[in-house]
């Protein structure tokens, strides 16, 4: 399993983890309520007890009805209203302010609730008390919406910083690697180029071996411009004006060179009609030449490669297609993820270096435009149009 297949995997088990959590509160919160409605049931039960207590023989004065009236008194939470033989209404425990009105439409809500009144009787009459759960029970029903957003909230923003973070992490590693590696490769092109000059030096006039030294002064210049490529990483280019056709037609020549013949290559020409964008030649040189490279290895020597060139909406689109093997759609996503690759050789780092080069040092936009298996990917890159 890769790191790509972790993540994901990592993914799924704390949305299942969040699941069962918020599955737990919603089960106890339910459970809660119940009892504790329950409980606001006995105390209206009671509260009619003491009612009818209070009311029935009137006329004995020496009853004690302390405990009776000190019950109906503790009553000041749960809202209640009376309705007696008269349709009359009695409420206690409702907002300061409320008419018979507001207590009328309560009393009809309750009704078509399906509440079962509590009944209590006296001398000659019944009446029925119907009642609203306290305002902390019915604050309790929406404990479970109120759980569930603030843990969205909490896991959309651990995310969030947690994905921050590890991109800011990545981004200091592949920038110190760029860097280490554009120095490292410093010493030893120095010592090559002395070499041979010395080489050059000794070989005049042995045709064979300065045509071989001039070939090897080409390979040098190619790995200073690697270097260069890679010191560029993480700082600020410099962006000039130049041709799109011309900067194309440049990465074809030096890829179709060391490409099998069997690889047609298909790149526009300007016509007399340039384009202009603001671009660092190098680093884009260098995308390009990654996007041809990956496409020969996947065309196995053989097959077309195409690029074509747009004006469009302020925008310069360009897209590079191949006729090779395709990307399947549920890794198009991770092409671009560092590290991430389908070649048995290779670190995965170029399409992700690609994509930082476009969207973060050119403000422009590479993705994949439409891919195949079996009949090939575009690549498309937008880059603002210079105006």
């Amino acid at each position: 399993m890769n790191i790509y297949q972790k993540r994901s995997a990592w993914k799924i088990a704390m949305m299942v983890a969040g699941l069962l959590i918020m599955v737990v509160v919603v089960i106890y919160t339910t459970y809660l309520a119940e009892q504790l409605e329950q409980g606001v049931r006995n105390s209206v039960n009671l509260l009619a007890k003491a009612q009818e207590d209070v009311a029935k023989d009137p006329g004995n004065m020496d009853r004690d009805l302390t405990m009776s009236l000190e019950i109906i008194q503790a009553n000041n939470t749960i809202p209640i209203i009376v309705l007696n033989d008269n349709n009359d209404l009695d409420w206690r425990n409702f907002p300061e302010g409320s008419t018979e009105e507001d207590i009328r439409k309560d009393l009809e809500k309750l009704k078509n609730s399906g509440m079962e009144p509590v009944v209590y009787t006296g001398i000659g009459f019944e009446q029925l008390i119907y009642f609203k759960s306290p305002r902390s029970l019915q604050m309790l029903t929406y404990f479970p919406i109120v759980m569930l957003l603030l843990l969205a909230v909490f896991m959309t923003f651990g995310y969030f910083m947690l994905s921050t973070s590890r991109k800011a992490e990545q981004n200091q590693v592949w920038v110190g690697m760029a860097k280490e590696t554009a120095h490292q490769l410093g010493t030893p092109i120095s010592a090559i180029v002395a070499w041979i000059e010395h080489l050059r030096a000794m070989a005049v006039g042995k045709t064979d071996t300065l045509e071989v030294l001039d070939e090897l002064t080409d390979d040098v210049g190619r790995l200073e411009l690697i270097a260069d490529r890679f010191s560029k990483i993480g700082s600020a280019p410099k962006l000039e004006q130049i041709d799109i056709y011309d900067e194309l037609l440049d990465a074809m020549n030096y890829m179709q060179r060391r490409a099998s013949r069997r690889v047609q290559f298909e790149f526009p020409e300007s016509n007399g009609t340039p384009l202009y964008v603001n671009i660092n030649s190098h680093l884009f040189n260098w995308v390009i030449e990654n996007l041809i490279r990956n496409a020969l290895d996947a065309m196995d020597g053989e097959g077309l490669i195409k690029a074509e060139v747009e004006d469009q909406n302020g925008y310069v689109v360009i897209d590079i297609s191949d006729t090779g093997k395709g990307i399947a759609s549920s890794k198009q996503k991770m092409v671009f993820q560092p590290g991430f690759t389908t070649k048995k050789r290779g670190w995965g780092l170029g399409l992700s270096l690609a994509k930082r080069i476009i969207e973060n040092y050119h403000q422009g936009k590479i993705f994949i435009k439409k891919s195949e298996p079996n009949v090939g990917t575009t690549f498309t890159i937008k880059l603002p149009k210079k105006v």
